[in-house]
């Protein structure tokens, strides 16, 4: 089910999006219990992506009242994306697009924690890395090269030789000192990174990928995956019962969730 702006979401609602791919969005995992962990962070989100792109502001409790709406008749756990896009967006005259609608789609989430995952580095960096944006054609084109050649996904470093983050998901690393070790580039602040830094001790520091391949252990996180175990980056193998690992994911799933 997908609505926009509280209604149901037609084609001709979403063509200029398909059209001109200009849009943000947030995804968010709605629990067994009702709640979704990182609420508050995935709204902020929404709120500085929304000025970023259309220097506009955004109304959450409109926000929340149609996540509210497309929830009542889904069946959890799922996936819950909200996507602001304005449907009056021309790619001759963007910026006169500065009335963001509110998109809200939902989906079956899969369990946790998921299989880990075989990546492949690659030299890649998205655009604005910062904004999670709905350009993605580069970053999934770079995640379906690496299937092909039987990876599950990549690993983005950057032209400075330093590791940065997944397709679309962040990075970590466990050190041979059983630290945390989030990437130092340019790269999304991720809501489940960022939950994961208020509640385990870590530190933030350049990560090339000779440094990458010679720690203790890899992961990746996203709030729909949590905290996946990396099996692999090229062909470096990795434990995937590393304790560091396995307390990552647990104190991630006791971080409670938030009521809408």
């Amino acid at each position: 089910m997908a609505t926009l702006d509280g209604r149901p979401a037609s084609a001709d609602d979403l063509l200029a999006l398909a059209l001109t791919n200009v849009g943000h969005f947030t995804s968010m995992r709605f629990s067994e219990d009702g709640s979704i962990r990182g609420l508050t962070l995935h709204m902020e989100r929404l709120t500085r992506d929304c000025k970023i792109v259309w220097d506009a502001d955004l109304d959450i409790a409109r926000v929340r009242s149609y996540i509210r709406q497309v929830l009542e008749n889904q069946q959890t756990p799922c996936v819950v994306r909200v996507t602001i896009f304005d449907p009056t967006v021309d790619v001759g005259h963007p910026a006169e697009a500065h009335d963001p609608h509110i998109l809200v789609s939902a989906r079956k989430a899969d369990t946790l924690p998921p299989q880990p995952m075989r990546v492949r580095s690659t030299v890649y960096q998205r655009t604005f890395p910062e904004v999670k944006h709905t350009g993605l054609f580069g970053a999934i084109y770079t995640r379906g090269l690496a299937q092909r050649i039987n990876f599950d996904d990549v690993l983005f470093i950057g032209r400075d030789g330093l590791v940065s983050e997944g397709c679309t998901w962040n990075a970590g690393f466990v050190d041979q000192e059983g630290t945390v070790v989030w990437p130092q580039a340019p790269a999304l602040p991720g809501v489940t990174m960022e939950l994961l830094q208020q509640n385990v001790e870590h530190r933030v520091a350049t990560v090339t990928l000779d440094q990458a391949t010679g720690m203790a252990a890899a992961f990746a996180t996203n709030a729909l995956i949590g905290v996946c175990s990396l099996a692999a980056i090229d062909d470096t193998e990795f434990p995937l019962k590393h304790p560091v690992l396995r307390q990552l994911q647990e104190k991630y799933l006791q971080i409670p969730g938030e009521a809408l």
